[in-house]
């Protein structure tokens, strides 16, 4: 896909048509969120050669695209928008922002994160230049408990104990800790290898890139973490989690050995022996949720796993 399909719009600020190099080429893609936060904080101490592509996947939202112009013109980097007309999903919208990338190296973020300090870039900008990397991954954080409200609590525990880990332990299986925010990518390896468009939807398609570019292409893991700001209620990762199972379908059959290694798959291939674990789904949906309160986060936490396995043995059936 073209980053600027016919359908599509762009806009840029002076410091974009510059001739400047481009070393690392930031990529934000977003739908209906607000991504002003974190271009003011990137703009704020950031090293020369960096430039920012923002996409917009079809929020068709005029404010908002007012709203983001106007912090374009206001940024000291250069910046540029492209505006879809209609939403393509998650891949189709890092593949076109990947086509009009200018850098050696290109930076995913997600528009609901924000850099733990002021140095983030220039800690990525210093890897690019001195581990010469094809792809490093940063890792991320999230909001502490205490600061969380409760009804985004389990996403924050279940993020606090599955993905915000340290670098030495994501290194041991370097491509199943890879998300496509906070990653880095040589320009190159992405011509080579693209996300693939067929996965729709939220879910696996980042570790099914990963498993296949690691297949010719090292990954590195390090420390220097964006936070994860677009906490969720529980109601919707219940959702996400049984809409993400077609995409964990087509991980899985794509890259067996891995999803071999995996707890998700471990735990759907458990479940499928069991007959008539499907009818344990309300309850689990309804012990994730916990509209009392009273639950422990650890057994909401289980059930919210327990409730997505089920639907990934469905998938694999």
């Amino acid at each position: 896909m073209n980053a600027q399909t016919p359908m599509a719009r762009t806009v840029t600020n002076n410091a974009w048509n510059t001739g400047a190099p481009v070393t690392i080429s930031v990529l934000i893609p977003f739908y209906k969120d607000d991504p002003q936060t974190l271009l003011q904080s990137l703009d704020q101490k950031a090293p020369d050669h960096i430039e920012i592509i923002l996409y917009d996947d079809g929020s068709g939202d005029p404010a908002l695209s007012e709203r983001m112009s106007t912090a374009i013109n206001a940024s000291a980097l250069p910046v540029e928008l492209i505006s879809a007309q209609k939403n393509l999903g998650r891949s189709a919208a890092r593949n076109a922002l990947i086509q009009a990338a200018r850098g050696e190296w290109v930076l995913f973020l997600d528009a609901d994160m924000m850099p733990e300090d002021q140095e983030f870039l220039q800690n990525w900008f210093d890897c690019a230049n001195t581990q010469n990397p094809d792809i490093a991954f940063g890792g991320f954080s999230v909001q502490p408990i205490e600061t969380v409200e409760p009804a985004l609590a389990l996403h924050q525990a279940f993020s606090q104990t599955s993905d915000c880990l340290p670098a030495a332990i994501r290194s041991q299986n370097a491509a199943k800790h890879v998300c496509t925010s906070n990653l880095l990518v040589r320009s190159s390896v992405l011509n080579q290898c693209p996300f693939d468009d067929g996965f729709s939807g939220w879910g696996w398609e980042d570790v099914e890139w990963a498993a296949r570019a690691a297949k010719t292409h090292a990954i590195i893991h390090i420390d220097n973490p964006a936070r994860h700001l677009g906490l969720e209620s529980a109601d919707t990762l219940v959702r996400r989690f049984k809409d993400s199972a077609p995409n964990y379908a087509r991980f899985v059959q794509r890259h067996p050995d891995l999803a071999q290694t995996l707890p998700s798959w471990k735990a759907a291939q458990f479940l499928r022996k069991i007959p008539g674990f499907s009818l344990f789904r309300p309850i689990l949906a309804a012990l994730a949720r916990d509209k009392s309160g009273l639950l422990p986060l650890r057994l909401r936490i289980v059930a919210l796993k327990l409730w997505r396995s089920s639907w990934y043995a469905k998938a694999l059936s």
